[in-house]
């Protein structure tokens, strides 16, 4: 806590930096005499102290359903999300990522998932300004080698990739240092990772993005059938876990997803996305959905629809879908995209 931004008696908060006291939750936990016995200030100035904090956390408002439809909170804003680096794809999100909450891709292999996380990673390093979070990030690999060789080209090509921001800003962003990898193959150590290892990366400032490549791969071999309730119980664990540390620190969580053929129609009506031709629905079922903020599904385009209008300059790539299936602030919607050596780039 910066304690100089507050409206507060110089005297008083020399007192609080000196007692080693680091935030409004910490004075808030200890009584009058306690405060006074740390600070070595008076009654009266302690009584001064817990009303000044106190009138700062009272500052914000409460917002009716409409002022957040139209999106005039400024923590909804633009501007406090993660921006994907691309604006069609910011726009299909309304600006990106939320900071609080877990985001799921779900998708078939090949459907670009890894791209759009790695690209992720890039952008959280980015200043506000140009829709990063000034930060690191933390890559959790579950069954797949980290593609160092991918990020090293997504890296070189940020120039190209981000022509909103200036040569000299991107040249002053150490990439490679800022992204930390964590391998767990197995529920134990992923447990561990997420109690231990991440939530200290995250109170030292290292990073504000956790991504998770891929959940579904954690449970694959672990449960069979008659585990149903015990995985239910796990999943249910990670979410808690993971919706704890993304508001505690303001941090996006993106966790990967794997999808699986759907044959229960009633199941598909109920659930979730349709491409041409195939019934999909992503892996671990209802329990996991349940502790998803948004979940995005990518999807590849098939071959006779490059034909059209819309998608003739591009028929010489690989066309990708992305939708938002779910989330509480968006309609569902998709956009096109494609991933090309520079990265991941949307289509108008």
């Amino acid at each position: 806590m910066d304690w100089d931004r507050l409206d507060m008696n110089p005297k008083v908060i020399a007192a609080v930096k000196k007692a080693n006291i680091k935030s409004i939750k910490e004075i808030l936990n200890l009584s009058g005499p306690d405060l006074q016995r740390l600070t070595k200030l008076s009654s009266m100035d302690v009584q001064y102290l817990l009303k000044t904090v106190s009138g700062t956390l009272r500052k914000s408002s409460a917002l009716t359903a409409l002022q957040l439809y139209q999106d005039k909170d400024p923590f909804t804003s633009y501007h406090q999300r993660l921006s994907l680096g691309c604006p069609v794809l910011d726009s299909l999100l309304r600006g990106g990522l939320p900071l609080e909450g877990i985001t799921e891709v779900a998708g078939e292999s090949s459907a670009g998932k890894t791209q759009i996380s790695l690209q992720l990673c890039l952008s959280v390093q980015y200043p506000y300004e140009y829709g990063g979070l000034d930060s690191g990030a933390v890559y959790v690999c579950t069954e797949d080698v980290f593609p160092n060789k991918r990020l090293k080209q997504l890296t070189e090509q940020q120039q190209k990739l981000r022509v909103d921001v200036s040569l000299d800003v991107i040249q002053k962003i150490k990439f490679g240092n800022r992204i930390f990898i964590e391998h767990a193959a197995d529920i134990d150590t992923f447990q561990e990772c997420i109690t231990k290892r991440i939530p200290l990366m995250l109170s030292r400032g290292m990073v504000r993005l956790i991504i998770i490549d891929s959940i579904a791969a954690l449970f694959r071999c672990e449960f069979g059938a008659k585990d149903s309730v015990m995985k239910a119980k796990y999943l249910q664990t990670f979410g808690a876990k993971l919706h704890s540390l993304s508001s505690r620190f303001k941090t996006p969580i993106v966790c990967v997803n794997q999808v699986t053929d759907m044959v229960d129609e009633k199941e598909v009506a109920q659930n979730n996305f349709r491409v041409p031709d195939k019934r999909i629905s992503p892996a671990l079922g209802i329990t996991w959905s349940n502790q998803l903020l948004m979940r995005l599904m990518a999807s590849r385009t098939p071959h006779q629809e490059h034909s059209s209008s819309a998608t003739s300059q591009h028929s010489g790539r690989v066309l990708r879908t992305l939708g938002v299936v779910f989330a509480p602030h968006l309609p569902q919607s998709f956009c096109y995209y494609t991933v090309n050596l520079e990265g991941v780039r949307g289509m108008r």
